[in-house]
This record gives structure tokens, C-alpha cells and sequence, in this order.
């Protein structure tokens, strides 16, 4: 096909535009009878995937059979409420399609354990099975349509293309060994990298099991948040690794701050209605903790978090094993503690600062409690009197001076980029 690449850095691209874009891809595939639409879930509510979503729904279903998977991986399934926020009301619920990456799988090949040992060199030797939502190579469609936000990633360095197929409607296996070969190769030497470890995995995968071989098409966005408006800066449709390339480097530009140095204290907030676990929540670790000083404190104000995992696996996981340290959790790995759930230690190894700088996590108490709080191994303050002292809703992004004379650092929306110190 056509690709399509559209960059608006200053003032962004309009709806009329991306329906433009839209109608020039689907122009290139006539007499659709059955398309299958991958969005990313709520968790990427920022991403313009939702708008995309719809745009493409109403094209399209006058006249095929349109189905929409949401790329769950490990995360919940979206609710009623989700649903219409992201999606608008256009998606009627019987459109819906719900992935179990715990039993909706097929394997379609495996990376080898040699190519593994090569790009972790050395540090992690297995091989890995590729699975995917068996809807994909039986579902009968036409066209499969993979749309997703790039950004800054904890996992993957730079998020979405493949991940959206291999994570986000992927099984088992991939879902953990990925994440377990980030966190051993080093979470901060990926973020923000495009060909980190773990999307060489992905792209081995893709050249060797997907390309040629599906009907698929990736619709790739860069975004970024003003005054609580989305603005989509690039979208970029095709279905090689270009339209993605072209996105990581606008994110790169767009996405990831440069902090001129290392915060005592830096604050950051979990939107309620797109953040309600720990297991996504993290992000607030993730994508500032190269902003933190040693010794320093992260504060995550989380009105919204009631839990620790997007599932009661790995939620009792992290009761258990807490985020307690890259040793602690290696070491349980090693006794076998994480059997068949690499992906739990990835999780809380990445979670943790290694004692390099306290994280503290405000909850409100009826939600998590102080108790629960402490015991994976993080400091607790209610939410209510932490946002009494950080009120996210006037702190401005970046440098505050408080009425008390403290400074803070403060990030709005972490799930929206990456905060580092060169």
C-alpha cells in the first residue's frame, strides 16, 4: 500500500484530516467484507485511538462485518464506562471483542533461544513462543487494522507497532519473557530506546511470523497533552516498521523532557479514571525515576488506585513479593518463585528504586491502606492531605515553589512521556 505519514508539530492534526487519511488508506483495500480494529484499552486514553477507532467504525461498517479487540495484555477488560468515554458510543457493545491472554492463544512460531542470547548478550537465555489471539489467523479478515500511540516505554523502549499484537493481544509466554529480558538488560538503558531488547524480540517475531503472512496494517500515533486537551501531532499508517520509525522520532522530540537536573522531590498524578492499579499506575515510576535524586522522594498522588495487579494472579503476586528490590526479586526468581509468571518479577523489579530513592504512594485509605501500602515495600500518605500540600490541579508542569518554601518537580500525565536528566 500507500503509506501514509502526516506530521503537525505546532498546531496538530484535525479530525478532518485524519478522516482524510483514513479514507486514503481504506481506498486502498476495496470490497472489505471483514475487519478486525486492535485499539489499544483505556490505559492509552490519550493515544487518539479512539477517535481513529470510531472514524474507521463508521466507514466501515455499512458495509463489512467489523469487529474491536482492545489490546488488553494483562490489563482488565474495559467497562461500560470506558468504553463510551474512549470510543464515543459508536462501537456498539455486540462489536466488541474481549482478549484472554490466558486462554484465547494460538502459537504461530518461536524466537530461538540463540537469537535471545544474542541480543541480551548473554544475560537471558531462553527461547521464547510467539502467541497471538487466535481471531487473528482464524478469524477470517480481511483486513486487521493495529492502531496505537508511540511513546516513551518502560518495556519496549518506545511503545506500540508489534507490541500492540505480541503484548497487547499476545499470550503467555511472550507477555512474560519479554518483560523479564527488559527488567534483567536494564529498564533504564530501554526506556525511550527504539531498538531496545525487547522490541528486537518483536521484530524478529514480525519478520518471521506476521509480514506476508496477515492482512495487518498499523496505524501508529504521536501525541501530546495541553491544558488538558489532546493534540495528535503525527499519524503514520502502513504496514513495514516505517510508519512506526517515523513516529519514535517525533516522539523523541515531543515526548521526552530533558530535566536539567535531579529533583529532591518530584510529584507526579495518576488520573483516576485511566489509573486504578499499581500494575499501570507504576508508570509514575517508571517514566520519572531519571529525573529523581539519590536520595531524593517520588510521590504518586493516586486517587484512584484500589489495587495491585490489572488481575488477582498478579495481584496476589505483588502482596506476596512486594517491590522490594531487583535482588530480592532475582533471588526468588532463581528458588523458582515466579514459575510460569516471569512477568510478575519483571513488574516488581521495575517497580522498585532499588533504594536509590524513597517512593511514597497516596491512596485513598478505602481504597489501599497505609498496611497495604507498606507492606510491597513503599511509604504511604492519604491521598486527601498529600493533595492538600500538592494540589494536582494547580501545581503547574515542572519546577514549583511551595508557600513553605519547598521545591518540587512536578508531571501531570507520566503515561505521556519520559522525564530524564542527561
Amino acid at each position: 500500500m500507500n503509506e501514509i505519514y502526516m506530521t503537525n508539530e505546532a498546531s496538530g492534526i484535525s479530525m478532518s484530516e485524519v478522516e482524510q487519511c483514513m479514507e486514503q488508506l481504506l481506498e486502498q483495500y476495496p470490497d472489505l467484507k471483514k475487519v478486525l480494529i486492535i485499539p489499544p484499552d483505556f490505559t492509552r486514553c490519550y493515544s487518539y485511538a479512539g477517535e481513529i477507532t470510531q472514524v474507521l467504525y463508521k466507514k466501515l461498517s455499512p458495509a463489512a462485518t467489523v469487529h474491536v479487540m482492545p489490546a488488553l495484555g494483562t490489563h482488565m477488560a474495559m467497562d461500560a464506562e470506558e468504553k463510551e468515554k474512549m470510543f464515543g458510543g459508536v462501537v456498539p457493545e455486540e462489536a466488541f471483542l474481549v482478549h484472554h491472554w490466558q486462554t484465547d492463544t494460538i502459537s504461530i512460531g518461536q524466537v530461538p533461544r540463540e537469537v535471545i542470547e544474542e541480543i541480551s548478550e548473554g544475560l537471558y537465555s531462553t527461547d521464547i513462543e510467539v502467541e497471538v489471539n487466535e481471531k487473528l489467523i482464524n478469524g477470517g479478515y480481511d483486513l486487521i487494522l493495529s492502531i496505537g500511540q508511540v511513546v516513551p516505554h518502560e518495556v519496549v523502549g518506545m511503545a506500540n507497532y508489534s507490541k500492540n499484537i505480541f503484548v497487547g493481544v499476545g499470550g503467555r509466554q511472550m507477555i512474560n519473557k519479554s518483560h523479564m529480558l527488559s527488567a534483567i538488560c536494564g529498564m533504564e538503558k530501554a526506556l525511550g530506546v527504539a531498538d531496545s531488547p525487547a522490541r528486537k524480540v518483536f521484530d524478529y517475531a514480525q519478520q518471521h511470523f506476521l509480514d506476508g503472512k496477515l492482512p495487518l496494517v498499523y496505524i501508529q500515533t504521536v501525541t501530546t497533552l495541553k491544558d488538558d486537551k489532546v493534540t495528535l501531532n503525527g499519524l503514520y499508517a502502513g504496514p513495514s516498521r516505517k510508519p512506526f520509525e517515523h513516529a519514535v522520532a517525533l516522539s523523541e522530540q515531543l515526548n521526552i523532557c530533558h530535566v536539567e537536573r535531579r529533583a529532591k522531590k518530584l510529584v507526579t498524578y495518576l488520573d483516576p479514571y485511566e489509573l486504578k492499579t499499581t500494575w499501570v499506575g507504576n508508570k509514575g515510576v517508571y517514566r520519572t525515576r531519571m529525573a529523581v535524586a539519590d536520595g531524593g522522594e517520588l510521590i504518586i498522588l493516586a486517587p484512584g488506585v484500589k489495587a495491585f495487579g490489572e488481575n488477582e494472579e498478579m495481584d496476589r503476586m505483588t502482596r506476596t513479593y512486594g517491590y522490594k528490590g531487583r535482588d530480592y526479586v532475582l533471588k526468588l526468581f532463581n528458588e523458582g518463585a515466579f514459575e510460569n509468571r516471569i512477568m510478575a518479577a519483571a513488574h516488581l523489579i521495575q517497580g522498585s528504586s532499588d533504594g536509590r530513592f524513597t517512593i511514597t504512594y497516596c491512596t485513598r485509605p478505602e481504597n489501599l491502606s497505609k498496611e497495604d501500602i507498606n507492606t510491597v515495600g513503599y511509604e504511604w500518605i492519604d491521598y486527601e492531605e498529600a493533595a492538600a500540600l500538592y494540589n494536582p490541579h494547580t501545581l503547574k508542569e515542572g519546577w514549583n515553589i511551595l508557600e513553605n518554601g519547598e521545591e518540587i518537580y512536578f508531571v501531570k500525565t507520566p503515561a505521556l512521556g519520559l522525564w530524564k536528566v542527561d
